[in-house]
């Protein structure tokens, strides 16, 4: 599926994006990929800050540092209009691509576009029908309604950190962080679904929605059991390394050679288990017959196993355990990981044209439809690269107004000067 595809899901929907960093962008990434038109809103001459968050960078063909990799990877398949928004003419030409677009996504802090006429409330006066959704740290409401959220913060004060690293009184104890900003990407994907609802919702009404996301919210309702067994059970979840608090053995192990992950999701898979690696007693202890008898007895039982696997590689397990149905594998690289068997064979590294860089490759989105990835045929856009583009075609701006908005600085044009 690419943008020239007109039967793309979201063909003929217009995206106003003025988000930045990762949840936003990520959003608008995901719209840009289901065939919708972003028109990515930027600060000229500096434009969205991740464009410089590096290194790494991508690198011209004489060398020459250009985008972040960190903007490379959330700005896929949209349109650059490098804009001043504090401006009152710059506030008000935003103002009329709204009046014309279906979805405005932003991640301002809580009032700020007030300040600029760019509100929900004044968007909707201007487009009763326009799905404006707010992307911020606490949400529209509460006592910390005006503070910025970033993810690391949020992992922190929402519980994900508190039940991610290894336990106390062991090596390396002490909260972590995820490896990636994960709260930023599911919070970009829970504002995703609720503008995909609301795009259906206005096709029977005709009115639009306020969407209040926040990275908070999204945190506290992503710890998914881990909360439910506090608000059912009563169990303040803890630190476990990377063992699995309600599953057992489900973590990983130690091999001759490295480690690797055994992930025993059901009796079933224990029997198989224990009869290859030659422990076909285990099953029939009372202590191990059931995956709560396992859980309770854990400490022993992973001792058990550890001493088991640490007598074998890694390759020797892993070639007895798969055919088995085992649920079992390595601990790859992210350099490992895309050339993976399975990675090339699902095509997950796409190269999509770029103005300065030729092609640039890109992440696949993992969004399969009719055996075809929802993938936008373009990279992300150079700052400013369709911003006259933009105006001729959305506003019928003639070329002396364009080059008179160029001349005040604001808007900047990549194709016709600064």
């Amino acid at each position: 599926m690419t943008n020239s595809d007109t039967n793309r899901p979201l063909s003929g929907i217009t995206i106003l994006d003025l988000s930045r960093i990762l949840a936003g962008p990520w959003t608008t990434q995901m719209l840009a990929d289901l065939g919708a038109d972003v028109i990515k809103i930027e600060r000229p001459r500096s434009g969205d800050d991740t464009r410089t968050w590096g290194p790494p960078y991508a690198k011209t063909s004489s060398g020459e540092s250009s985008e972040s990799a960190y903007f490379l990877g959330a700005n896929r398949g949209k349109r650059s209009l490098a804009i001043d928004l504090k401006s009152p003419e710059g506030a008000q030409i935003v103002r009329d691509i709204a009046a014309k677009a279906d979805v405005v996504v932003e991640n301002f802090k809580t009032g700020d576009l007030a300040r600029y006429g760019l509100d929900a409330d004044t968007m909707h006066k201007v487009n009763p029908g326009l799905i404006y959704a707010s992307i911020t740290g606490f949400g529209h409401t509460g006592p910390r309604a005006s503070q910025a959220g970033y993810d690391l913060l949020i992992q922190g004060m929402a519980g994900l950190m508190s039940i991610t690293g290894n336990p106390d009184d062991t090596p390396g104890a002490g909260p972590t962080k995820v490896g990636v900003a994960v709260v930023d990407v599911m919070t970009g994907l829970h504002a995703t679904i609720g503008i995909l609802a609301s795009i259906i919702e206005r096709g029977q009404t005709g009115k639009g929605r306020h969407l209040d996301i926040s990275l908070f919210d999204v945190c506290a309702a992503g710890l998914a059991n881990q909360a439910m067994n506090w608000l059912v059970g009563g169990q303040i979840p803890k630190r476990m390394g990377n063992a699995h608090p309600s599953i057992s053995p489900y973590q990983i192990f130690p091999a001759s050679d490295g480690h690797m992950i055994l992930a025993v999701g059901n009796d079933s898979q224990f029997i198989k288990f224990c009869d290859a690696a030659g422990l076909p007693e285990l099953p029939e202890m009372p202590e191990y017959k059931t995956n709560a008898a396992r859980v309770t007895n854990r400490d022993v039982l992973i001792d058990i196993v550890s001493n088991k696997l640490r007598t074998q590689t890694r390759t020797h397990w892993l070639d007895l355990l798969e055919p088995l149905g085992v649920p079992c594998g390595p601990i790859n690289n992210v350099d490992e990981v895309f050339v993976d068997k399975q990675a090339i064979a699902r095509g997950l590294v796409t190269q999509l044209p770029h103005a300065t860089l030729g092609t640039v490759p890109s992440v696949t989105n993992p969004i399969r439809m009719d055996g075809q990835p929802a993938m936008s045929e373009t990279g992300p856009p150079v700052l400013g690269q369709h911003s006259k583009e933009i105006l001729e075609q959305l506003l019928g701006m003639d070329d002396a107004k364009i080059k008179s908005l160029i001349e005040n600085k604001i808007i900047e044009d990549i194709n016709h000067g600064r």
